[in-house]
């Protein structure tokens, strides 16, 4: 899932329903290449330009220029009229413009979190249906089919995905203390026990102070989710018996608290990490008082380069291959999407206009137009070196030119040409994120919703946070956190369990 809220895959629709109004009188935005709208029919003849509206997210403080978006219209055969509203306010416009029936061609819903505010328009038909069209189209046809379903609506497909990784958590460590130790790439959490403990014993970061693990107030992107992955946790929502449970509820989970538990008790993690921001917890990293981080393994290329400057002769190493109980690797995924392209039946009229528009997005699964939108236009904003993208080095120049354009690219992973990394660990990170593909976790629960986890998710999970980090400090035991787990059935969670084995029934 999206958020860091495990249990609540949908956030309610009742306040942005309310803003719609005050939204249309006071949310602008900027568009390139003419004015934007409900939009037009697209084009009769299969030869000239399809006009295409749609809405995008501006994550850059300036309108990009046309010249990327130019060459798109090229490649594409297709002529773009592009409303781009700022990203604080997209999700705002986004439903006014949905309760004034005033939706572009193509809009689209910043992450899975978004979908709670047009799921009721979804399935009130709305919007089209293009899950049994994705079969005709060369490259839609090949949209990974566990990403797909984790984006159906009551069991159907709405939407194109933006990709994403599925899974990029991971081991960074120190290699040069691991070296100087004897330790070898750790498999199992036994071995990542070792390595944490020898760190710490053996005080390479001098003074007395060195701790092997470095962790943040996070359950999900600090080392808790992974680490719990490579006890054999399952990914927010396990199966067990046929029926849907939460993962807190597992031996995973348990196992995941104890071995924490352990590392707390023997000062091999950082004492504060409850209440530690990710940037404290990457500055023990970078001043080399800790030798482990546990979280997203690109981190490492920063991690490497800010080291650096402090430790001279630091080095770093990666791996997300940990053995579970099993023997076999497993890691927790994000549902594989990031943003939702929808085509809404109030601008696009019929079948026909349908099937023309999907046309023109099978398109951008192309190579050299999924290069495009992810780099801008070679020559100007990259050039290759033993065939791999080194981006131009004028940072402000790829924000202006070609950055936003990639809040409009379908394609992140299929048919893109890999950068160019003068640092050989980053490129080993990326191939292991890319590898983890084949033993990653899926979620069953990603595409089901819950009332009561709309309206009460959000403290309910407090509860389990926070029972999470008295187990670990040792302030509950086994019984104190089952005491937990009834606090939260009794205010309502019991009820999310109900309501989403309604819904996973559904789909057997």
């Amino acid at each position: 899932m999206v958020s860091t809220n495990r249990l609540v895959k949908w956030t309610s629709t009742a306040s942005a329903i309310v803003l719609a109004a005050s939204a249309l009188a006071g949310c602008g935005s900027k568009e390139t290449g003419g004015a934007s709208g409900s939009g037009t029919s697209p084009n009769p003849s299969d030869n000239a330009p399809l006009k295409i509206t749609m809405m995008a997210d501006l994550h850059t403080p300036e309108v990009p220029s046309d010249e990327v978006l130019k060459a798109l219209e090229e490649k594409t055969n297709a002529k773009f009229t592009v409303q781009w509203v700022p990203d604080g306010n997209y999700d705002e416009k986004f439903q006014a413009a949905l309760a004034t029936g005033s939706l572009p061609q193509v809009a689209w819903l910043k992450n899975a979190a978004s979908v709670a505010l047009v799921r009721s328009a979804i399935e009130s038909g709305q919007f089209w249906e293009v899950g049994p069209y994705l079969k005709d189209y060369k490259n839609l046809s090949k949209l990974n089919g566990n990403t797909l379903n984790n984006t159906k609506i009551n069991g159907k497909i709405y939407s194109l995905y933006q990709e994403r990784d599925l899974a990029r958590s991971g081991v960074i460590y120190r290699k040069d203390w691991a070296d100087k130790l004897g330790i070898a790439e750790p498999k199992t959490t036994d071995d990542l026990y070792t390595m944490l403990k020898k760190f710490k014993e053996a005080d390479l970061g001098g003074g007395g102070n060195t701790i092997g693990l470095a962790d943040r107030n996070d359950l999900v992107y600090g080392s808790f989710k992974a680490l719990s992955s490579w006890f054999g946790t399952p990914n927010n929502w396990g199966v067990e018996n046929g029926k849907l449970v939460p993962d807190f509820m597992t031996k995973g989970y348990l196992d995941t608290m104890k071995f924490l538990k352990k590392l707390y008790s023997e000062g091999l993690i950082n004492k504060d990490f409850p209440v530690t921001s990710k940037a404290d917890q990457q500055n023990l990293m970078y001043t080399g008082k800790a030798g482990v981080y546990i979280g997203n393994m690109p981190d490492v290329k920063t991690m490497q380069e800010k080291t650096v400057k402090n430790v001279p002769g630091a080095q770093f190493d990666v791996t997300n291959t940990i053995n579970g109980p099993d023997g076999k690797p497993g890691l927790w995924s994000l549902p594989g999407y990031g943003s939702l392209m929808l085509f809404p039946k109030s601008s696009v009229k019929t079948e026909a206009d349908l099937k023309k528009l999907l046309a023109v997005f099978d398109k951008f699964f192309d190579p050299e137009v999924a290069d495009l939108l992810k780099y801008g236009i070679e020559g100007k904003h990259y050039t290759k070196k033993d065939g791999k993208v080194v981006p131009d080095s004028d940072v402000k120049k790829l924000e202006k030119e070609a950055t936003p354009y990639l809040g409009m690219a379908l394609a992140d992973t299929t048919n893109i040409t890999p950068s160019f990394y003068t640092l050989p660990v980053m490129e080993k990170a990326n191939t292991l994120v890319k590898a983890a593909e084949k033993f990653a976790i899926a979620d069953p629960a990603a595409p089901l919703a819950s009332k009561t986890a709309i309206e009460k998710g959000n403290r309910l999970q407090d509860i389990i946070k926070d029972g999470t980090y008295q187990f670990i400090l040792g302030k509950i035991d086994e019984k104190g956190f089952q005491d937990v787990i009834k606090k939260w059935q009794d205010q309502g969670g019991a009820q999310i369990i109900s309501e989403y084995n309604a819904e996973y029934a559904k789909g057997k």
